[in-house]
């Protein structure tokens, strides 16, 4: 039962993916997928949170359009979950910010409050409000933020992490070491090189197993040139030896990125000893009143052989 929890379209992510969204799910149930989870980036609320992309026509124009946006998509969305639901399970969430934590907490806890948001995946794009996945001019930005030293932009990056974890809660947190992106280094082995950077890494993983979390094995770092998935081995070995769990996500902006490297990303995670990945099932809910989402551990055998690559199977 092959699935993402983890996807964008360009339809509700203009600029930053492609293809409107029925078109990607269509796709998605062409190549087997029984389960979906669409998570559009969530609203922002200044023109400095803006992406360079985002500054045409104008960029209070933008601004503008991203509550309107964020409140079709939930409308289409939940359209979609009905006309196509005798082939596909969608499940409707968003991807957070984590930018001015007492501007933005309220927010999130207002979005998912709508009974049509099953879940959000909580994410760190920025530190210190610098984007840090964007190129590596803004990577170098956000190094001369921290002190100068990319050694404290990582450290700078987990402590904020964990502040979005205690705050938030996310059921998911997404690409927990996405800090890797742009280093020159994203294979460094941080226990040995950063050990205090190692301990706010393991100190933000036990948080997220307190609360019952879940980590998402993310396949975007490998399409984008890492060597492993989000996260890291180092990270992952950490959080299978917690009793942690993965659900698994391609983090598609478009349908030529759906399902990409999955077969690296199932492989890795046989390697690391873990036999299934999770998922949600929704039970009830209907008009005005949110679904209860059945947790659902769907072996990596099963994954890979419900997936249809090519012409076959993974």
């Amino acid at each position: 039962m092959a699935f993402t929890m983890h996807s964008h379209s360009g339809q509700f992510c203009p600029g930053h993916a492609k293809d409107d969204l029925e078109t990607i799910i269509q796709h998605a149930i062409s190549i087997g997928y029984k389960t979906m989870g669409l998570t559009e980036h969530m609203p922002r609320t200044s023109i400095d949170d803006l992406y360079p992309e985002e500054l045409l026509p104008t960029p209070q124009e933008t601004l503008n359009s991203l509550s309107p946006r964020h409140t079709s998509f939930l409308s289409h969305a939940a359209h979609l979950q009905s006309k196509c639901s005798s082939q596909i399970h969608i499940l409707i969430g968003f991807e957070s910010e984590w930018l001015r934590p007492a501007e933005y907490t309220p927010l999130i806890h207002s979005l998912t409050s709508d009974p049509r948001v099953d879940y959000f995946i909580g994410s760190l794009h920025h530190v210190s409000s610098i984007p840090i996945d964007y190129d590596k001019a803004m990577y170098a930005s956000a190094i001369t933020a921290c002190g100068e030293t990319e050694r404290g932009l990582w450290s700078r990056y987990y402590d904020e992490q964990f502040e979005m974890v205690k705050a938030l809660q996310p059921k998911i947190v997404g690409h927990f070491d996405l800090i890797r992106l742009m280093s020159e280094n994203p294979g460094r082995d941080v226990k040995r090189e950063w050990p205090e950077v190692w301990e706010k890494m393991v100190r933000n993983l036990m948080e997220v197993r307190r609360y019952g979390g879940w980590l998402e094995c993310n396949t975007s770092a490998l399409r984008k040139g890492l060597e492993e998935p989000y996260p890291g081995r180092g990270v992952a070995k950490e959080w299978v030896g917690m009793g942690g769990r993965f659900t698994f996500s391609d983090d598609s902006h478009g349908v030529a990125q759906v399902a990409t490297c999955y077969a690296r990303g199932l492989e890795y995670l046989e390697g690391l000893g873990v036999s299934e990945v999770w998922t949600w099932e929704r039970v009830g809910g209907g008009e005005g009143v949110k679904a209860e989402l059945k947790e659902k551990g769907v072996g990596i055998g099963e994954f890979r052989g419900s997936l249809r690559l090519d012409g076959g199977h993974v």
